[in-house]
């Protein structure tokens, strides 16, 4: 009896000194995380949210807003102009321009007329530093799709004007600048790389200093990329393949290109391409419940695998129709936590990235409104839960300053020297 007792206070004062430990953890998180100033580069818009009665001052259903934002102290978000391939013809190219027109329009109402007391608009890393200073949040534009240039060169200096600070060549899909990762599906390619039209682009982004994004080009795309640039580049949403074999994930020899770019590797929280053996599970359990949803409400369902195959504006809806759903179905499962790829996991990829290209060069993401989102990190309220598992591992504060903001504001900076530099060789 008495060496149970005594067993029992071991394991209670064990427990309390975990508990303790734990808390302080915690503690040294919150401290950090109100300190670093958080930067996710990739998070998508829907311009039916930037309204005058619907608007991001709402904690809306979506992922990212200012309540979501400042409640999980997400300090600068890169909102993303993104547009579907479509076809290359001037029709597809013209559709394309007007839909990314209209997503600029609703970033700039967003800062300017909607909320501008609450966030600003940056197109330097100083003017970020400055409006996170002054207690706002940052708002920072990215194109995810160069496919809306159409053949018109002159529009990456218009976008630029816009304020676009990167932009990716393809999207699911070749476009007439670089072959696409989806490429690997088939083994079917259209330039072998980039094009002709995609060096002029190339040129263009180097003279006006929008960073080069490589998350959705082809391998070939990205060493073609690496090799024209005359700036450093930057994959805004991937991860690291040696962990997760998926086509959007970079491999061992990328990642080493990347480095010595001068590059910077964005993880992102996109639960397929951090563990996909994980997330089929779970994926495929959801479905059924999807679509037992959509069955029970008369909604006719567009499977995932089939949006992809979809254009424009009927693609975006079928996305919105989906997530919708899927939101509504993960609320009703009941799953265990080792079923979902979480925090955790993320780390695991932040970790692997490191470790193979140095802390200089790794970032974070989340993909949010773009089918981004872990257990731990479903949307911006929860984006301190990222910054406690980087305190666990045992990051320093600044490690977690470079991770959060300092490596991929270091390209930006390096970027636009380089293209006054351009600019004024060519004067």
């Amino acid at each position: 009896m008495k060496y149970l007792k005594l067993f029992s206070l071991l394991v209670i004062l064990t427990s309390c000194k975990e508990e303790k430990k734990e808390e302080n953890l915690l503690l040294k998180a919150k401290a950090i995380h109100k300190r670093v100033m958080t930067l996710d580069t990739h998070v998508d818009i829907n311009v039916s949210n930037f309204t005058d009665s619907i608007n991001y001052t709402q904690k809306l259903k979506n992922q990212v807003n200012l309540p979501n934002m400042e409640e999980g102290g997400l300090d600068v978000a890169y909102f993303i102009v993104y547009t579907g391939q479509g076809e290359l013809t001037e029709e597809g190219y013209e559709k394309a321009y007007q839909n990314a027109m209209s997503k600029f329009d609703a970033i700039h109402k967003l800062t300017k007329e909607i909320a501008p007391e609450r966030i600003g608009l940056a197109v330097t890393s100083e003017e970020a530093r400055k409006i996170y200073a002054s207690g706002k949040k940052v708002a920072m534009i990215g194109v995810e799709n160069a496919y809306p240039l159409g053949t018109d060169i002159s529009r990456v200096k218009q976008f630029y004007d816009l304020g676009a600070r990167y932009m990716s060549l393809s999207h699911n899909g070749h476009s007439q600048f670089c072959d696409s990762n989806t490429g690997e599906e088939d083994d079917v390619w259209l330039h072998n790389g980039v094009s002709d039209l995609g060096k002029e682009v190339i040129k263009e982004m180097n003279k006006w200093g929008i960073m080069i994004d490589v998350s959705h080009p082809s391998k070939k795309s990205m060493k073609d990329m690496i090799d024209l640039s005359k700036a450093p580049i930057i994959a805004s949403h991937s991860s690291a393949r040696a962990l997760c074999n998926h086509s959007r994930n970079l491999d061992d020899e990328q990642l080493q290109w990347l480095k010595a770019n001068g590059g910077v590797v964005q993880t992102v929280a996109f639960s397929s391409y951090i563990d996909t053996e994980k997330d089929k599970k779970y994926k495929d359990k959801l479905v059924i419940k999807i679509k037992a949803l959509a069955k029970d409400q008369n909604i006719e369902l567009v499977n995932r695998s089939e949006i992809r195959k979809l254009k424009g504006t009927a693609q975006e809806e079928a996305i919105v129709a989906y997530m919708k759903l899927s939101k509504e179905a993960k609320s009703k499962m009941e799953v265990s936590d080792d079923e979902l790829v979480n925090v955790a996991d993320f780390v695991n990829h932040i970790d692997y990235l490191v470790a193979k290209m140095g802390i200089d060069h790794v970032g974070i993401s989340s993909d949010f409104d773009g089918g981004g989102g872990i257990e731990g990190w479903n949307d911006a309220s929860e984006t301190l839960n990222v910054t406690l598992e980087l305190v666990k591992r045992g990051y320093t504060e600044t490690q977690i300053a470079k991770l959060w903001n300092g490596n991929l504001l270091r390209v930006l900076d390096k970027v636009a020297e380089v293209a006054e530099n351009i600019q004024a060789e060519e004067m």
